[in-house]
């Protein structure tokens, strides 16, 4: 592996978003002078969301996009040093740790923290993705509000897309819940749930063939898959729930995972198998997945950076 080092930085933080930001910000004020790549998607998952009314401090909503370059704002004002860049290869076998920026650059760092996210799985539709934002959400909780006392359509059949048919029922008058087979991969209490909860329609054996609606979504075409008979239901909102890929491919090899990919820390911290390796937001974690929490992890891990680089003698 070449690895011939362009450039040596204290605290290199890999990825945006509220983590990566927050990171920033408490790794600055922390006197770290971080640098930050932004990755593939500055800002992350809520750049692709519209209003957020579920984040703090922000009493008449704001935009996702919007929030991200005031997130972004600030660690610039604390003094981090923020780059365009995407991390796409690391070499953690000896300290000072190195990261290759673009496939042309190489950094190293005496701490890293990684903030790269998690991407929602999609169905692959134009219509999804020309709707999204604008009644196609790949988070329940994050925009069903939205949707309150309307009808909506959720897709998927594991324990988060049954959670979130239930967080839907109770807000929204009619949740259409499409499985594409004739059982749901959700744990058997979930989806006893799901089946007694009297707003909740599944449509077994069903995929979705369309999302309907030119500027917002209005309705959602189905297709059975044993008979190919096409169903068009009104719907408001339309809700992907088939998962979530953490953007960890990278670290393959390195840091330990979970089967899906999310990044294990020790609990209580964010802290990976890597001495000087932490973990922040939604690569690591599959419960949560919120922006407020992400933030709070991205504290975590500026905090736990400062008092490994004391330890070590580097602050």
């Amino acid at each position: 592996m070449d690895t011939n080092t362009n450039e040596k930085v204290h605290c290199l933080i890999i990825g945006s978003g509220p983590a990566g930001y927050t990171a920033a910000i408490y790794a600055s004020r922390a006197g770290l002078n971080p640098v930050l790549y932004q990755g593939i998607q500055p800002g992350g998952q809520l750049t692709i969301t519209t209003e957020v009314e579920n984040y703090p401090g922000y009493p008449e909503g704001i935009q996702g996009p919007e929030m991200m370059v005031h997130f972004e704002n600030q660690a610039k004002r604390m003094g981090a040093d923020i780059r365009y860049g995407l991390a796409t290869k690391v070499d953690f076998s000896a300290q000072p740790y190195k990261v290759e920026i673009d496939e042309e650059k190489w950094i190293e760092a005496d701490a890293v923290i990684i903030s790269t996210g998690a991407s929602a799985k999609w169905l692959g539709l134009e219509s999804e993705q020309r709707l999204n934002g604008y009644g196609v959400s790949a988070c329940a909780v994050c925009d069903g509000f939205f949707f309150k006392g309307k009808e909506v359509a959720i897709v998927g059949a594991g324990d988060t897309a049954a959670e979130e048919a239930l967080y839907l029922s109770k807000i929204c008058s009619q949740v259409h819940m499409v499985v594409r087979k004739g059982e749901m991969r959700a744990s058997k209490v979930m989806q006893e749930r799901v089946l007694k909860t009297a707003n909740i329609k599944v449509y077994w054996h069903s995929v979705t063939d369309e999302v309907l609606g030119d500027k917002k979504v209005e309705a959602v075409r189905l297709k059975n898959v044993e008979t190919g008979e096409k169903t068009e239901i009104p719907v408001s909102a339309f809700f992907v729930a088939i998962g979530h890929q953490p953007n960890s491919d990278i670290f393959k090899g390195w840091l330990d995972m979970d089967e899906a990919g999310y990044l294990k820390t020790v609990p209580g911290s964010s802290k990976t198998n890597i001495e000087g390796v932490f973990a922040a937001g939604d690569v690591q974690d599959k419960i949560y997945r919120q922006a407020v929490t992400a933030a709070g992890s991205g504290c975590m891990a500026a905090l736990d950076t400062e008092r490994y680089l004391s330890e070590k003698g580097l602050h």
